[in-house]
């Protein structure tokens, strides 16, 4: 986390938006969740948007960069909603996320396609699907030449994201790639990791590693047996994988044995 002697402080990360790093870095946190603060040129409101955890420091950080007038929310896991909650008592202003669970306040759940109007400036929720089955994205269309994209955990600044099955399926993921490859070469302001500069770009890369993981599971499937466990296939796809992410990759193995058990051949 980036701290002055007064504490946290705001990191800039494109022309609408900053964000302050989360004392939460971890194998599947990378350098810990950025907290970002969103507002138009001259507005002193803001949106923020996923909390992280229920760090303190960290929130009173969050509560100070406003008057934070919506806190958004980008999927369910802990590192994203735990401060959620605490966020709102520190600033009074509603939590939305697409599950209920994770509303607070006057907060009612995202809709996909909903244009969201706060801090002097529009985002428009993105349904995506696939990482969790609750993941939303949000669109700045005037967020620099071409607009900028949160884009949660579906896409990081580091390495590719994980599918949480049963609750994330691949068909959904490959799904919400597409509708994200539509919006152009945004920004990527993901939440964990640097800003990637083209969304169109990382995209096509997320799609073409997953393409090549499910060819990799045929052939391992192919040397073991059609019922093989996602442990057995990981053993033999990820056998270098490190420990502290072996679940991760046993989870998303998983997801893809569904996916190709699911009906046929899709590719």
């Amino acid at each position: 986390m980036v701290t002055s002697a007064s504490g946290p402080v705001l990191q800039s990360s494109s022309a609408l938006t900053q964000f302050i790093l989360a004392p939460n870095p971890g194998p599947m946190s990378l350098d810990g969740t950025n907290s970002y603060v969103l507002r138009a040129d001259g507005y002193s409101g803001a949106i923020v948007v996923d909390p992280g955890p229920l760090d303190e420091e960290h929130l009173r950080a969050l509560a100070g960069a406003g008057p934070v007038e919506l806190i958004l929310v980008t999927h369910r896991h802990a590192d994203h909603t735990a401060g959620s909650a605490r966020l709102h008592e520190l600033t009074g202003a509603p939590v939305r996320a697409a599950d209920p669970a994770h509303c607070h306040g006057s907060g009612t759940p995202l809709q996909a396609g909903e244009v969201l109007s706060a801090a002097g400036l529009e985002a428009r929720v993105v349904a995506t699907p696939g990482h969790t089955s609750d993941s939303v994205c949000f669109h700045l269309p005037g967020d620099g030449p071409h607009g900028s994209v949160l884009t949660g955990d579906t896409i990081l600044g580091r390495g590719t994201t994980m599918l949480d099955y049963p609750d994330g399926t691949l068909s959904d993921y490959l799904a919400s790639l597409d509708r994200l490859e539509a919006l152009g070469p945004a920004a990527v302001l993901p939440a964990h990791g640097p800003v990637l500069p083209s969304l169109t770009d990382i995209v096509r890369d997320y799609r073409a590693h997953r393409l090549e993981r499910l060819a990799q599971i045929r052939t391992a499937l192919d040397q073991l047996n059609l019922d093989a466990t996602a442990g057995d296939v990981a053993d033999v796809v990820y056998a270098d994988v490190d420990p502290s992410v072996r679940r991760a990759a046993e989870t998303s193995v998983a997801a893809q044995l569904h996916y190709l058990r699911g009906g046929a051949d899709r590719l």
